[in-house]
């Protein structure tokens, strides 16, 4: 309606151009002054026209941009050409091209494992026919050979007592002698024994063919082929200096066993391993602020080895400063990144504090891992001189599971803290500015600490509106240590 209204005033304005001009030939000059006068608008009417438009202009554009949202949805449901469909597109090919690589890749490699399995197989079974041929030919040749050379004696002793016999008594009695006296040596009765059928091994193969049908119903279901990954990555929240990474099932007849985490900054060309378990969500710790990393999990499968296709990597960075401890303070010992404190050795000169106030309202801060006289907790400010945190303008927990507020022990009390405890601070604003004065003025805060699955909360009055807090932790013994995100 802003254009069509100022078009339609151009268009007056034009057509008066010329009927002016005309009129200004004939007419004297003070009349074409106020005839001029009357044509042009108030500066006032002016104005408001242009807001008209402007206003006009901007609604139009928001308009023309919700159609324009609408127009890329229907176009990437039914398929349009959008640079975001271009990109899946892309993707599925890329995909699609990797799994047909992975898959004749896989089963060439198969192909020459069974192969190789199969000829070692022959090979064995051959050996086994060889070993069995030559212990057992060997008493049959042994046999023949005996047998042989007892026929070959017998022959002999045949023709010179074939000789002896028809030469006469007379003539010959000395070769019948020697006849009748070699005869007699040789025992013409004792017989080798020869082995029957049944004794002697015949070798035969025996080959199952039922192997092929096992192999062949084993080969028909190996290997799937996946349109999606059976989990995918559902939410990144940003955590000083960490990231927390939970992902879930997106295939209800995929039974997980363990999940395995992986990230890598996007600069860099591999992902390394962070976490391998049971647990659908976890922390990243030694996150650099303001730097992208890309977070990516697959599962394993309820009694299998192999892992799950890969899920779609996503983009994640934290914008939190991370948490720090203060450096060079007396009885503390902290490590590279600043983040773990530990209780050495030497004497302590009060509470540690963190090196700024990074701890903001609706986080979630924790602490791992104290004396009834040790402390960890949140506080409105530094102050030195104390040698813990049970004091005013502070909250604490100490080692026995004592919660103090502003220095006062509450009646609710915490599991005592041991090594591997961890306790964590939520702290909601309830109220700003001052209040009355039946509360004492200030700030009211809504504090949450937890420790092992228990919880306390509890509104916590400050003297001043702070926008954010300092934490900080005091141990009278060596030997604790301390990791806060």
């Amino acid at each position: 309606m802003g254009r069509a209204g100022r078009g339609g005033a151009s268009a007056a304005r034009g057509r008066a151009g010329p009927l002016a001009g005309t009129r200004h030939s004939r007419e004297p000059g003070g009349l074409r002054g106020r005839m001029r006068e009357a044509m042009e608008p108030e500066p006032e009417v002016l104005l408001q026209e242009a807001r008209e438009n402007v206003e006009a202009a901007q609604s139009y554009r928001r308009e023309l941009g919700q159609r324009l949202q609408g127009l890329r949805e229907a176009q990437r449901q039914v398929g349009g050409p959008l640079r975001a469909l271009e990109g899946a597109g892309h993707r599925i090919k890329e995909s699609a091209s990797q799994t047909r690589d992975v898959l004749k890749h896989h089963f060439s490699d198969l192909k020459g494992t069974l192969g190789k399995l199969l000829d070692e197989r022959l090979v064995t079974l051959l050996q086994e026919v060889d070993t069995i041929e030559q212990e057992t030919i060997k008493p049959l040749d042994d046999c023949q050979k005996l047998i042989e050379h007892g026929v070959n004696t017998a022959d002999d002793l045949v023709r010179e007592g074939e000789i002896a016999i028809h030469g006469g008594i007379e003539e010959h009695n000395d070769k019948l002698w020697n006849f009748t006296k070699k005869a007699s040596h040789i025992q013409l009765d004792s017989l080798p024994e020869v082995p029957l059928l049944v004794d002697v091994p015949c070798l035969s193969a025996q080959l199952d063919d039922s192997i092929l049908n096992i192999v062949k119903d084993h080969i028909f279901k190996h290997g799937t082929v996946a349109s999606r990954p059976p989990v995918q990555i559902e939410e990144l929240i940003e955590k000083p200096g960490g990231i927390i990474v939970r992902w879930c099932k997106v295939d209800d007849d995929f039974t997980a066993q363990d999940y395995r985490l992986q990230f890598r900054k996007c600069t860099a060309n591999h992902f390394e391993d962070v976490y391998v378990g049971s647990e659908t969500e976890f922390i990243v710790l030694h996150i650099d602020p303001n730097v992208d990393y890309q977070f990516r999990v697959c599962a394993r499968g309820d009694g299998r080895q192999e892992w799950s296709p890969w899920s779609v990597p996503q983009t994640g960075h934290s914008t939190l400063v991370p948490h720090e401890w203060t450096t060079g303070f007396e009885g503390y010992s902290l490590s590279s990144r600043r983040n773990i404190a530990l209780r050495n050795d030497a004497e302590s000169s009060g509470v540690l504090y963190s090196s700024a106030p990074t701890y903001f309202c609706g986080q979630t801060l924790t602490f791992r891992q104290p004396d009834r006289r040790d402390s960890i907790g949140v506080c409105a400010e530094k102050q030195n001189g104390y040698d813990s945190l049970q004091r005013d303008q502070a909250v604490c927990i100490s080692t026995n599971g004592a919660v103090f507020v502003n220095g006062k022990e509450m009646t609710n009390q915490l599991p005592a803290v041991t090594s591997g405890s961890t306790v964590t601070f939520d702290i909601e604003a309830v109220t700003l500015g001052t209040a009355n004065s039946s509360e004492g003025g200030g700030v009211k805060l809504r504090v949450t600490i937890s420790s092992s699955n228990r919880e306390v909360v509890f509104d916590w009055l400050l003297d001043q509106s702070c926008g954010s807090l300092y934490f900080g932790c005091s141990f009278f013994y060596p030997g604790w240590k301390v990791l806060v995100f």
